[in-house]
């Protein structure tokens, strides 16, 4: 095994099935064999509470998202992307100082300064284009406990896959008069759709990705399976942020089983998988 610190993760080259056996866990694979899988930690924005962990997971042009995240609106669908540049442009999650109308509400063209425009919409069926970033009837829906889950398996083009690094998550959906529902009262308008209220189009999370992650599970837990796209409850319950904690002990546990059977330390090297 070969392992290397890159400042916030700990990157391990062996098998999430060697690190779930280590743990004594029964994790589902994240990434197909010869795949690459990336995390990221979705961080609340519009002080929203909601937060959760996204797996990127890419078998040559095949993309998996997977999605578990929790302080969602209940019962409403939440648009989200994933953002930013596959032509060398350098983006980030947005903060409170973006909103420079100084309305208290980060609208997404106030966000878009900094996480970039649409590169995919994350939609539950059918296509996955810029073009269908507020089609609300595809996007998934949270539960009455405002906790969302979501799969889909898409194919995308090769600059995606060479700039997987550079894209990052953005779930959308906020309830600023904490009414349970999106309306013009909460925030008035979108600015991107007069049809639409500005609740459902302002950003309620980002997250950029972090690495290479191998064997760590979002929060809630995901569901096995097909590449169709599932909304719901995931299997599994785990506690936002478990993610890291899953990784973390598995890298303790198989760089301590290394130890002891071997006197040699363990080597580091740079990660071969860079896009």
């Amino acid at each position: 095994m070969i392992a290397k610190r890159t400042g916030r993760l700990m990157v391990l080259t062996a098998g999430p099935a060697a690190v779930c056996l280590a743990l004594g866990l029964s994790c589902p694979a994240l990434a197909a064999e010869g795949g690459k899988a990336y995390q990221i930690d979705l961080a609340q924005l519009n002080d929203s509470g909601s937060r959760g962990t996204a797996m990127l997971s890419l078998k040559g042009n095949q993309l998996t998202v997977q999605i578990e995240s929790e302080g969602m609106v209940p019962g409403q669908p939440s648009a989200q992307h994933l953002h930013g540049s596959t032509k060398g442009h350098d983006f980030k999650c947005p903060d409170a100082t973006d909103d420079t109308n100084r309305d208290g509400v980060l609208s997404n063209t106030e966000a878009t300064v900094d996480y970039g425009d649409i590169n995919i919409s994350l939609t539950t069926s059918g296509d996955t284009k810029a073009a269908s970033g507020l089609a609300v009837d595809r996007m998934p829906v949270a539960d009455k406990q405002g906790k969302l889950s979501y799969k889909r398996t898409i194919t995308v083009a090769q600059d995606v896959v060479d700039h997987i690094k550079d894209l990052h998550i953005v779930q959308h959906g906020i309830d600023r008069n904490g009414n349970g529902t999106y309306d013009v009262q909460g925030a008035g308008k979108s600015e991107l759709d007069p049809k639409l209220p500005q609740e459902a189009t302002a950003p309620t999370n980002c997250g950029m990705v972090m690495g290479a992650s191998v064997g760590s599970l979002p929060v809630g837990g995901i569901e096995t399976g097909g590449g169709a796209a599932q909304s719901g409850h995931g299997n599994a319950t785990l506690p936002a942020g478990a993610a890291l904690a899953v990784s973390a002990a598995a890298a303790g546990v198989v760089l301590l089983a290394r130890r002891r059977s071997s006197p040699a330390p363990v080597r580091t090297e740079t990660e071969g998988a860079a896009a």
